[in-house]
This record gives structure tokens, sequence and C-alpha cells, in this order.
């Protein structure tokens, strides 16, 4: 079992701090910003070019594309990106409740022959009500994963490549079809920590995602997942959302975490934290368990530091250290399970080099790698080609 590596495409906005772009200016998405802000950095074509690029030299899998109203779209952002990049795939993030079925199977068969069979899917069933009202979506939490549930049942139905019908309480589907089903199917990746969620991913997903919790209790969720997996028939397999900061020494590492810590002040972190509070995923609610919303004691387990989570929604912790103790750390979570590592940094295109340059070329040594995962050769360097207040963010990212 090798270890898949994916970064992340900060579609939202980049920069040098934690707090989130999008409370200070309008994410970059228009050349005047309403308050500029040091460091910060749109999300433009070109600079998601640049994390792109590097990502594919670098030796990643693929990226993460996010899902909200606070980014940009995933699957036109990613589409474009793929006409810039040859051997990248793009993990793309979507919401079931805010599209048909049947029209997100035909648009992933598209995807897969206008990128050459470069899509992976993300399913975001969506942890937060006000987020998914502003899709016009009022189901509840546990009725969104039975939706879920439904949606990727009918998605899979209509990649059959004959009629399929579907008679359920979200959807009915008579005929549902998709001329020339997508080759090769896309991976579905999916992430719930509610009960709701688990038989969800049993029953329908190639890999769940879990954020990076400390390794016991994520050994708990792959216990869990596997044995309802199991009771179905089936074999799901495991991955894990976290940010990076690794250097050259760990003193150096934990300097740059402290530098970002350093960055919030305690009323942007007393907001985050009294909005974060607010959401109805469980995930969340654990990642926010982790810190208490105190500065105290951050580093929650061995080299897993929880201080993103002080001011960001979703994925709250990071590892840092030495690349020989974050690659330590990889080879922990992969000993329990975990092949697909998603990751990230701030900021990005940075972070993609010292990860890449650093850390990888030490799972590389490690025989952790695929030989030939991310058109890369041993050591991680890139094959010669022949010839304000925070803003409460939803899942996804």
């Amino acid at each position: 079992m090798s270890v898949h590596l994916h970064w992340f495409l900060p579609t939202g906005g980049d920069g040098r701090t934690l707090v989130d772009r999008h409370a200070y200016t309008d994410g970059g998405v228009r050349r005047d910003r309403i308050t500029p802000v040091r460091g910060v950095r749109g999300p433009d074509i070109e600079y998601l070019a640049q994390i792109a690029k590097a990502a594919e030299q670098l030796g990643f899998e693929a990226v993460l594309t996010p899902t909200g109203t606070w980014c940009e779209d995933a699957w036109l952002t990613t589409t474009a990106l793929t006409q810039v990049t040859e051997r990248l795939k793009f993990l793309v993030a979507f919401r079931p409740g805010v599209i048909s079925p049947v029209l997100a199977a035909q648009m992933a068969a598209t995807y897969q022959r206008l990128s050459r069979g470069r899509l992976l899917l993300n399913v975001v069933t969506g942890g937060d009500s006000t987020e998914q009202k502003r899709f016009g979506d009022h189901l509840g939490h546990d009725q969104r994963y039975a939706r879920t549930d439904e949606f990727l049942q009918v998605v899979r139905g209509v990649w059959s490549g004959a009629p399929f019908d579907f008679q359920g309480e979200h959807y009915q589907v008579e005929g549902g079809l998709t001329a020339l089903p997508p080759d090769p199917l896309p991976q579905i990746f999916f992430g719930g920590s509610s009960a709701a969620a688990g038989p969800v991913a049993a029953r329908n997903v190639d890999v769940y995602l879990t954020w990076g919790e400390p390794p016991e209790q994520v050994k708990q969720k792959i216990d869990w997942i596997r044995g309802l997996a199991e009771r179905e028939g089936r074999t799901v397999r495991f991955g894990i959302r976290l940010h990076t900061i690794s250097r050259d020494t760990s003193q150096e590492a934990w300097a740059t975490a402290d530098r970002l810590l350093g960055d919030l002040d305690p009323d942007t972190v007393a907001a985050a934290q009294q909005a974060l509070g607010k959401s109805e995923s469980v995930g969340q609610q654990r990642m926010l368990a982790l810190h208490g919303g105190s500065r105290d004691k951050l580093e929650i387990s061995p080299n897993l530091w929880a201080g993103v989570g002080l001011v960001r929604g979703g994925a709250g912790t990071a590892l840092v250290g030495s690349h020989a103790e974050v690659a330590d750390r990889i080879e922990e979570y992969h000993a329990l399970g975990i092949e697909h590592f998603v990751l990230s940094g701030y900021p990005h295109l940075e972070e993609a080099y010292w990860f890449g340059e650093g850390v990888r070329p030490e799972l590389a040594a490690r025989g952790l790698l695929d030989a030939g995962a991310g058109g890369t050769q041993g050591g991680g360097r890139p094959a010669c080609a022949s010839g304000g207040a925070p803003l409460l963010v939803a899942g996804g990212r």
C-alpha cells in the first residue's frame, strides 16, 4: 500500500496568514481589492496555474479544489487548469444537493474525456445549514446525508452505460443514462464523522477522508468505517486532510508556526470560535475540541499542531517539524491504513516546494511511494519528460 500525495488549490485566495482572506478582501476576484492586505494573493488563474504546475513538477498526484460560496467554482477552474498541466489529477469538490445526479455523472464523463482521465470526485454533503441555504438547500443534517446516499447510487447507476431507473425519497430517475460513461470511472472521495455519514461511506465511496486528528482517534474512525463497509461486502480506502509546515530543522518549522499564531489577535480567535461553534458538522466540532479555543498546548500529538483551527473552518491541524519528523508522522498514519494524504500550507506555492523537496524524498527513501507516482523519479525529483472577523467556511477543503 503506497502513499498517495495530494496538494490543495486555494481558490478562495491565498497568503501568508491563517486568517481567511475573504474576511478582508473580495478574495482577489476583482483586481481592485476592497481593503488591501499585506501578503494576500487573489485566486486568479495565473496564480492557481503556478500552484498546479508546481504540484505536478514536485510529484503530487492530484490537487483538491474546494466548494462553497467563498471560492471559485471547482469544475470550471480545474477544467481550465487541465490545459496547462499534463499528468496532475484534480480532486473536484462538489455538493450533491445543488446539482442533478444524472447531470453530475454526465459532467464527470465529459471531464474525463477532456482531461484524459484526470478527474477525482470529492463529495461534500455539507455540515452548515447557513451555507447550504445560500444554494437553496433547506434539508436538515441527517436528511442531507440520506440524499447523498441516493445521489451516489444514481451516479454509479448512470455510469453503467445502460438506462437506469431509480425511485427514492429525494430522486426519481427514469432511464437515466450517460451515453459514454467515464473511462476510467473517477474515484469518489467523501468525509463525514456523524452517525448519518458512516453508512453512506460504507455503501458508496472509494476513499473515506478524515480531518487530521491524533492517530488514536483516526484509528477509531478507520475501524468504524471499515466495519460498516465489511457488512456491506465492500472495501473502502482511507485518506487524511492536513496542513504542513516542514523545514530543514524542527526549530525553523515551529518558528514558522509561532509566526502564524502571532498574526492572530484574541478578538479574531474569539470571533472565529463563536462562528465555527455554530456548525452542525460533527467533524468540525471534533476539530474545535482539539484545542478548545485556547492557544495553550496546541501540539496535541507529536508534531500535530491545532493552531490552524483557531480561525479556520474545516481542516484545522498541521504537521509541523523537520522533513524527517513530518515523514515520521505520515508513516505513522500510513501504518494505521491511511493511503491518501491531502495536504496544504500557507502560502500554498511555497509550502508545496518545502514539502515536495523536503518530505517527499524522505518518504521515497523509506519505500512508501510508488516509484512512478506523480511522474517522479526516486528521491522526489521530477522526471524529465521525453522530449476582521474570519469567514465561517464550509466543508470540502
